[in-house]
């Protein structure tokens, strides 16, 4: 089985692809490829060079995967599963730095009245990996970074992660236009409970 998934390598697209097929005992016997956005990864699971696609359902680029059902990519999975832990990281060599680098959906869960500009980078990872390299000087990215890299890292805000749904992709319809849900999921057992 082949899954694609937004990357770079070390992205929270390829941590969660990996839970979700390590969860399946899919690890041994699928591949996971990761991409530059998600128009590449749908026409992958569209051209058959890909089997599945996983997307984080908050990313900014889910409406326009989900809207390519209409050439035959189908959403047949969901999932809730945290991603890395976040921080605002800031290179050792910085002295107060006025700008933050940052993903659009990480932006929310910051006060972003304290820095004067915000510069919108695509992928968590791209922040990170823009901190160590020294094109921002402060930025949203993983909280492992300055764990693996003291010298040049360290954390100004512990942010940790949310739980986000996820979504997979392929090309078989599984609904079969009815609703598809576990009736004994958590959120099932909450139901149970309360009722």
């Amino acid at each position: 089985m082949k899954f694609i998934t937004l990357g770079p390598a070390g992205s929270n697209h390829e941590f969660v692809t990996l839970r979700y097929l390590d969860f399946h005992g899919l690890l041994d016997r699928a591949t996971v490829t990761l991409a530059a956005d998600f128009a590449q990864c749908a026409d992958a699971v569209l051209n058959g060079s890909a089997d599945f696609l996983i997307q984080c359902a908050v990313h900014p680029a889910c409406t326009a995967t989900m809207g390519r059902f209409f050439e035959g990519l189908f959403a047949i999975d969901t999932f809730i599963s945290p991603s890395q832990d976040l921080a605002i990281l800031q290179r050792n060599d910085a002295v107060q730095p006025r700008s933050l680098a940052v993903m659009r959906p990480t932006l929310d869960y910051i006060d972003a009245r304290q820095w004067e500009r915000i510069k919108l980078v695509g992928t968590v990872a791209e922040v990170t990996s823009g901190l160590l390299a020294g094109k921002y000087a402060a930025g949203l990215g993983y909280a492992a970074a300055a764990q693996s890299h003291p010298d040049i890292l360290h954390v100004t805000q512990f942010i940790g992660t949310v739980d986000d749904a996820w979504i997979v992709y392929g090309r078989a319809r599984v609904s079969g236009g009815k609703l598809l849900a576990w009736r004994d999921s958590p959120a099932g057992r909450l139901y149970g409970r309360a009722a």
